[in-house]
């Protein structure tokens, strides 16, 4: 294993920061555009512009090998939980739902354990219990008011996360000779051929004026497309377990673009839930010695 360069240290924080930003996006977006089109809108331009670039660099993605497990990955790791998290922005601070994008770890521990034979050691089970307590803690840390819309809204970004870490357990046993460019781009469109059928049920709620253009390029573009080509030259340099610390940072990053820019408060009990959850999130993570 090769240390830890400059270079892969900024691209985790770069990819931090932009995945940190999504959550920004979604928070301006779907109230305007609704949570159906506002996750339609990041998966098809995102993977338009992503199979464009495989085009050009002349890669071949095996699209008639892979195909199917491009529709499965793109439906349960983009179309459900792009729609969840934009929907639950109509209710949570991007803080918030920043924060609880962190407990997909949790969620893959558990999964790898039933369906992967993963061992569920006692630290893993110690993990996942701080990651709860920092879950319960997050939802009643304020500023907004715990009601029924809040608790649904913590749900949906719970049940996101789940998507996350099944789409994880899947490539494992189904896809794991698909290859991960033509992932991260064909998966993009599958979710995006789901998801178009349902736009006549949502239609916009408010104007769609220039900034929400440049808003909806920027949720595509930067947090679809950019973010996946740095995302998998992580995972080629440093491998999975060294990438996904990258869960640590986002909700650091997700805490900053909420307060700067959409004037959200953080309190200290979300900055110890947010603890809780990384911290829960790190002792799943960390290789066993031997």
């Amino acid at each position: 294993m090769r240390p830890l360069a400059g270079a892969d240290v900024a691209r985790l924080v770069t990819l931090a920061a932009i995945w940190g930003a999504s959550f920004y996006f979604f928070r301006i977006l779907a109230p305007v555009l609704g949570p159906v089109a506002t996750a339609a809108s990041r998966v098809i331009i995102g993977g338009l512009a992503l199979v464009a670039w495989l085009r050009i660099i002349g890669f071949d993605a095996e699209l008639a090998r892979h195909g199917r497990h491009y529709a499965v990955i793109g439906v349960v790791n983009s179309a459900i939980p792009f729609v969840l998290f934009a929907w639950a922005a109509l209710t949570l601070p991007a803080s918030y739902s920043a924060i609880l994008n962190a407990t997909a770890p949790l969620f893959s521990a558990v999964l790898g354990a039933i369906w992967l034979g993963e061992r569920f050691t006692g630290r893993k089970l110690a993990g996942l219990a701080v990651g709860i307590a920092g879950v319960a803690l997050v939802t009643r840390a304020g500023p907004v008011v715990v009601d029924a819309r809040v608790l649904l809204a913590t749900g949906a970004c719970l049940m996101a996360t789940f998507c996350y870490a099944a789409t994880g357990v899947y490539i494992k046993r189904r896809a794991a000779a698909a290859p991960a460019r033509g992932i991260a781009a064909w998966s993009q469109l599958a979710a995006g051929a789901v998801l178009l059928p349902l736009l006549p049920a949502g239609q916009p709620i408010g104007a769609v004026s220039a900034p929400i253009v440049v808003a909806v390029l920027g949720l595509a573009l930067l947090c679809s497309s950019v973010a996946y080509l740095l995302y998998f030259r992580l995972m080629s340099d440093l491998g999975p377990t060294r990438t996904m610390t990258v869960t640590f940072l986002i909700p650091v990053f997700g805490m900053l673009w909420g307060v700067l820019f959409l004037g959200e408060s953080v309190t200290g009990p979300m900055l110890a839930g947010a603890a809780l959850i990384v911290a829960g999130t790190a002792l799943i993570m960390r290789r066993s010695r031997g």
